[in-house]
């Protein structure tokens, strides 16, 4: 990802009322880390798993904040027990910022990716947690918004997964 594209993210995320970010690092967006870690506005937390992730934002959105889980798409396996109990049953919105592996738009897709990425979507239809595919950052800081507002709106977590220009 270019560096104008990872700034436009990251003033969308800044925009949209996200402060609180748990990552668990990973290849496609890591762009955004030191944009974010250079940003007083948010406070980014890393994680050695992505259910940690999910379970510290959770923790994050009781305290009052509007959290953000940045992951790779395989991190959704790892996350969606929690996903399930916390975002899900307990109601608690987060926004999960994903690097979608695999998908057809992967610049970097490669056979130890393309299975996972074909996974996906039906993990997060099964998981009924909304998403959205990005491959471009057209209108991004309004999709980010879009996504921040259905998140709250559902009380659940929301999805958007990053491909495309994003993966360059």
């Amino acid at each position: 990802m270019d560096a104008e594209l990872a700034k436009r993210l990251v003033d969308g995320l800044r925009e949209a009322g996200i402060s609180f970010i748990t990552y668990l690092p990973e290849t496609r967006l890591s762009q955004i880390l030191p944009l974010i870690r250079e940003d007083p506005s948010f406070q980014l937390i890393p994680v050695s798993s992505e259910a940690e992730a999910v379970t510290i934002a959770a923790g994050a959105v009781l305290g009052g904040k509007q959290a953000a889980c940045y992951l790779e798409s395989t991190g959704l396996y790892v996350a969606s027990y929690s996903l399930l109990v916390m975002g899900k049953q307990l109601g608690i919105p987060m926004l999960l910022v994903v690097g979608f592996l695999g998908d057809f738009a992967d610049q970097r897709n490669h056979f130890l990716y393309a299975t996972i990425g074909s996974g996906t979507v039906p993990l997060l239809d099964g998981l009924g947690i909304q998403h959205r595919l990005l491959e471009d950052g057209l209108d991004l800081g309004a999709r980010i918004k879009d996504a921040v507002r259905t998140m709250n709106a559902l009380r659940s977590p929301v999805a958007l997964l990053f491909s495309g220009e994003f993966t360059r």
